[in-house]
Formats: structure tokens, C-alpha cells, sequence
């Protein structure tokens, strides 16, 4: 897809917009695709002149994003991306893995054909998507085939769970979002998910769904150990 092209399905979805949800959908975006960097403010009035709607429209959906943890509200300051240090995130995904690794163990191997299906339609979006390099596309196709592999687990407490910390986690994921060998890695790694809810090795599928984690959380560690040794090295 081509930059025009990402503009021009931006500028539609704009139009749209309908509900505050809606509105904290393309925030979100800008968040996961680096245009609003961790730290950033969201003003009021900013985001009124920029979407045109009202200030109650904007706190309604400034409220939808507090919830799913991305950005915060602190007193004084106002609302603004979610900065993550190195010990939240390491905690962050300490969780992550915990819930996933449980959640693909709870999940009956082998998995029924209709879940297998509904697996291989949601990899071939994502493939597709790839292709065209229409990183939006690949990011919504991905996260809609983990939460649909782990609703099999049959907890909707757990899952739910597992959603909060994905969107918890979407600072560090966005780094890795639109980076076309990342994302191919990803697919291979639901192509094997899918192989093995075809058998009966809860423990290897439980694992992978760890091990699927770490690329993202080891990038942005280095990345902040690095920026962290430029800053000790400039004050020496």
C-alpha cells in the first residue's frame, strides 16, 4: 500500500467517525505505528481541531484509551502516551507470558476443525495484508488470531486478561509493527501454532506462544540500555 494510499484510507476513517471508540481506534494507531511517540501529550483542544468534534466526544474517548492502559492521566499534566521503563516492561511481559503459557495449556488438543479454520482464514488475512505492506492490516489480523486461538482455552476472565496487556505492551510492540522481517518471522510462527492445535503437544504450543513474545521486549530493552549508555557516556 502506498503512502497516498494509507492517507487516503486514513482520511475516510476520519470521516467516519461515529462513536469515541472509534476515534481512540486511530489514536491507538498512531501510538502502534510510532506517530505518537511514548511521552507525548494529548491536549483537548489539539485533538478537538484535529478530528472536529467536541470536547466531550474527545474526553470520551480519551477515557477509552486510559482503559486499555496505553495512555495515562497524571494531575497537572494532563493525558499522555504511556512511557514504559525497562522494569515495567520487563514486568509487563513477565505477566504476558504467564497468562499466554496458561491459557495455551488450558486449550484441547486437538483443537476442532471449525477454530483450525477460522485460524487459517485469520493467517492468510494476515499474509495477504503483508504483501501489500498494509502494516494496519497485518497488526489487526494478528491480534485478532491470538485472542481467537486463546478464547479456545475457555476462560473469558483469562483472555480478557491477555488483552489488557497486549495493549499494555503496544509501546514496545510498535517498534516491531510495521518491520516487514518481524512481521514475516511472526507468520511463520502462527503457521507452526496452527500445526501444532492440530496435535496434541500442549507443552510446545504453550512455549511458542512465549517464545513469540521475546523479539519486541529484547528490541526495546537494547534499545533503552543503549540511549541510556549515549546519556552516561555525553555526561562523563
Amino acid at each position: 500500500m502506498t503512502n497516498q494510499a494509507l492517507l487516503d484510507e486514513r482520511e475516510a476513517a476520519l470521516a467516519e467517525l461515529a462513536e469515541p471508540a472509534d476515534m481512540a481506534k486511530l489514536l491507538g494507531e498512531d501510538i502502534i505505528f510510532g506517530r505518537l511517540a511514548p511521552g507525548a501529550r494529548l491536549t483537548e483542544d489539539t485533538l478537538i481541531a484535529r478530528f472536529n468534534v467536541t470536547r466531550h466526544f474527545v474526553r470520551q474517548a480519551l477515557v477509552e484509551l486510559e482503559r486499555t492502559g496505553i495512555v495515562v492521566r497524571e494531575k497537572n499534566k494532563g493525558v499522555s502516551v504511556r512511557s514504559l521503563s525497562s522494569r515495567e516492561v520487563s514486568q509487563i511481559y513477565e505477566v504476558r507470558e504467564l497468562l499466554q503459557r496458561q491459557a495455551a495449556l488450558r486449550i484441547p488438543l486437538p483443537a476442532p476443525a471449525a477454530l483450525i479454520a477460522e485460524l487459517e482464514r485469520l493467517h492468510e488475512e494476515y499474509g495477504r495484508h503483508l504483501r501489500a505492506r498494509h502494516f494496519s492490516g497485518v497488526h489487526e489480523a494478528n491480534d485478532a488470531f491470538h485472542l481467537t486461538m486463546f478464547a479456545a482455552c475457555g476462560n473469558p476472565y483469562l483472555v480478557e486478561s491477555i488483552k489488557h496487556y497486549m495493549w499494555l505492551s503496544l509501546p514496545v510492540r510498535a517498534k516491531k509493527t510495521a518491520d516487514y522481517e518481524h512481521a514475516l518471522a511472526s507468520e511463520r510462527d502462527h503457521f507452526i501454532i496452527i500445526q501444532l492445535m492440530k496435535g496434541t503437544d500442549s507443552w510446545a504450543l504453550a512455549q511458542l506462544c512465549v517464545d513469540h513474545l521475546q523479539g519486541p521486549k529484547k528490541d526495546y530493552l537494547q534499545t533503552v540500555a543503549n540511549l541510556q549508555n549515549s546519556a552516561l557516556a555525553r555526561s562523563e
